[in-house]
């Protein structure tokens, strides 16, 4: 066995996956995890009517029974620093800190209460610490976590949930099935709607017409000066996650134009992988 001590940060796909073969190669490891449940998106980000919780537990099980130590509510650079725990002996650092940022719509009333990410929606239901849904839900988006998000506030008691996307379907970047499930449950389609504002119970949405194909042969929507409004309780906004930048610069290491860092980074002995690196992607890609 080594004796080099090695730290994992954040107990994702990513996390467990480096955490579980350094254990098998016979490195003492710990992961740290800034949440109070161990699985990242794993546990937080996906529905349990998706992936049972229990299944998570079960395979963190096996990497406890392999001497994987576990650390939850840790956020290294703020609740502990690299430096500390370099004078604690860890010899090595994996950043598997996940994107888990979500994006700004950038639209006005975006700020207001009942507004909320769709990862953030996620969490709070997974947590036991869901907000008041109402009776009429919009999520905007048209990607996994929206169908994730859409099909979670139609199974907590929402009447009603419009998803809006400004193309069609055609160019929805979610799985076809994911779409089809999430209209099974009862959730309404939206197309080519573009959010322009959200006040008082009301989004405001521009009808859009597809324009000319960009590069990626993928045709562009324009306003047409037609609007709508949507009523809504809560609005979830599913426009895609980011890596968290900010905790990055805390620990002082370098990213690129995308807050993304390197996987061998530029300070010693640190690395980075996962959606930390790639920007977010699935569970599989994380754990490869």
């Amino acid at each position: 066995p080594h004796t080099e001590k090695i730290a994992v940060i954040g107990s994702g796909p990513a996390g467990l996956t480096c955490a579980y073969y350094l254990a098998l190669k016979g490195y003492p490891v710990t992961v740290f995890e800034k949440e109070k449940e161990l699985g990242g998106m794993l546990t937080l980000g996906i529905p349990s009517f998706r992936l049972e919780k229990d299944v998570i537990r079960a395979e963190i099980d096996i990497l406890r029974d392999l001497g994987v130590q576990f650390k939850t509510g840790v956020a290294v650079g703020t609740d502990i620093t690299l430096d500390a725990l370099r004078a604690e002996g860890f010899k090595a650092f994996y950043l598997a800190v996940g994107a888990s940022r979500g994006a700004k719509l950038r639209c006005p009333g975006e700020e207001l209460p009942g507004v909320m990410t769709g990862i953030d929606f996620l969490r709070a239901v997974n947590l036991g610490e869901a907000p008041a849904i109402g009776t009429s839900v919009a999520v905007i988006g048209g990607g996994n976590t929206a169908m994730d998000a859409a099909r979670l506030a139609k199974r907590s008691g929402a009447d009603h949930v419009t998803l809006v996307y400004r193309r069609t379907r055609k160019y929805m970047p979610a799985d076809e099935h994911e779409l089809t499930l999430a209209l099974q449950d009862g959730v309404t389609f939206a197309e080519l709607a573009a959010p322009m504002k959200q006040a008082d119970g009301v989004l405001t949405c521009e009808k859009m017409v597809l324009g000319e194909a960009d590069a990626s042969g993928r045709r562009s929507p324009v306003g047409s000066g037609e609007f709508f409004d949507i009523p809504c309780d809560l609005v979830i906004s599913a426009v895609g996650e980011q890596v968290d930048s900010a905790l990055m610069a805390a620990n002082g290491i370098e990213v690129d134009k995308k807050g993304r860092p390197a996987f061998q980074t530029n300070l010693p002995g640190v690395y980075a992988a996962g959606d930390a690196t790639r920007g977010p992607a699935t569970v599989v890609e994380g754990i490869a």
